[in-house]
């Protein structure tokens, strides 16, 4: 394995072509999201190199999986790992922007799954890497929003974010009539504050909104390269060396 391809125990993912690398927090999201009987199709906004929709496919190899990805390169990149993946036949990818997306396509996502850009730099960003996590690309409400569009009754959207992001990603999506189902906030470690939250929504009748989501904790590492047990037992599917 070189710093070009990231090597899981079920797929490969090439990344030489792609401003956002192979990182912790994508392996997380799609670990994390709930797979359930009802979930026949997946659409990953912003699918960048393919590898939350590869870890869709490898969790649900009988659903349908849609990757969204706007930045050319990352898009070529993507289709590349979805063919060489053994569930190929299952995967598409999109090249256009989630808001043209939504507005255009006529189908309806059972999980909508997303590791949004999250940086706001005010200014245009300088290079691809920033591009890739800048809120302008893909603001929030608009990931919101599309989601509202795309989601069937009974479907999901799943994300994460920093933790400085809740209040306002709380406050959008209650706008979409969207309740917290399950929330996750994961810390580095026991000692390390609170970085990420791991947050799934679903549409809530007026009558549940006043149940309270499931909230928990996950802390990822002892120390340095010592991973707790819960960590390991999300993660330990597709990790190579774990």
């Amino acid at each position: 394995m070189t710093s070009s391809s990231f090597q899981f125990k079920q797929f490969t993912i090439q990344q030489d072509r792609c401003a956002m690398k192979v990182g912790t927090d994508g392996v997380l999201l799609g670990a994390w999201t709930r797979i359930n009987s009802d979930t026949r199709r997946i659409l990953d906004v912003g699918s960048g190199t393919g590898l939350i929709a590869l870890i869709m496919a490898q969790r649900c190899p009988e659903a349908e999986i849609d990757g969204v990805e706007l930045d050319p390169e990352a898009f070529e990149q993507g289709v590349e790992n979805f063919e060489q993946s053994p569930w190929k036949l299952n995967l598409f990818n999109y090249h256009c922007s989630f808001q043209e997306f939504a507005d255009e396509i006529e189908d309806k996502y059972d999980l909508i799954i997303s590791n949004p850009p999250f940086f706001n730099h005010g200014d245009r960003p300088e290079n691809s890497r920033k591009m890739a996590r800048d809120f302008s690309s893909l603001p929030l409400e608009s990931l919101v929003k599309g989601a509202h569009q795309l989601l069937s009754k009974n479907g999901r959207l799943a994300l994460i974010l920093p933790i400085e992001q809740e209040e306002r990603l709380l406050e959008i999506t209650n706008n979409y009539d969207f309740g917290v189902s399950y929330l996750t906030k994961v810390r580095g470690t026991a000692q390390s504050p609170i970085k990420r939250i791991l947050v799934e929504f679903s549409r809530l009748a007026p009558i549940n909104r006043a149940q309270k989501p499931q909230v928990q904790e996950l802390i990822i590492e002892h120390q340095r390269h010592q991973y707790t047990k819960e960590y390991r037992e999300l993660v330990g599917e597709f990790y190579l060396k774990m």
